[in-house]
This record gives C-alpha cells, sequence and structure tokens, in this order.
C-alpha cells in the first residue's frame, strides 16, 4: 500500500475514530487527522501482530482495523495530554 494511500486511510479513520469515540475532544481537525493516520499505522501493526493477517488495500477490513487504531491513538492523546471527557 503506498504512502498516499495510507494517509487517505487515516483521515478517514481519524474522522470515524472521532465519532465514535464519546465526549468532546479540544484537539483541531489537524490533530484529528495526524492522530488518525498515526492510529492506521499502529492498528495495522496490532493486527500483524496479532496474526490477524495484514492490512493491505484500501478495503472494509482495513478501515476496521485503521479505525480500531486511531480510536486507541485518540485515547492514548487523552490520557497523555491530560484532557479528559467532560460531557456537558
Amino acid at each position: 500500500m503506498g504512502i498516499l494511500s495510507w494517509i487517505i486511510l487515516g483521515l478517514v479513520a481519524g474522522a470515524l475514530a472521532k465519532a465514535i469515540r464519546p465526549g468532546r475532544d479540544p484537539q483541531g481537525c489537524l490533530i484529528t487527522m495526524f492522530i488518525g493516520i498515526i492510529g492506521a499505522v499502529l492498528g495495522g501493526w496490532i493486527a500483524t501482530q496479532l496474526g490477524w493477517g495484514s492490512v493491505d488495500g484500501f478495503n472494509l477490513y482495513s478501515i476496521l482495523v485503521a479505525t480500531g487504531g486511531a480510536v486507541l491513538a485518540l485515547f492514548i492523546w487523552a490520557a497523555v495530554t491530560g484532557r479528559r471527557n467532560r460531557d456537558v
């Protein structure tokens, strides 16, 4: 999979993860896109390490794995930066 495909997959995963994760996140769109790209890579690496197969191409499996990684990355980002979900 080329770098452009990873970026597009990461952008889609970041948007989906932002919609899935509860609460408000104060970071902007650029941080969310960056976290989505990192999450796509993280999700693909974890899936490969667990023996679920590699992420290859732009398909439903790849989107699900990348979105899972992006949700995980958003939770890690919130923990590292000290921001908590505050529903008002």
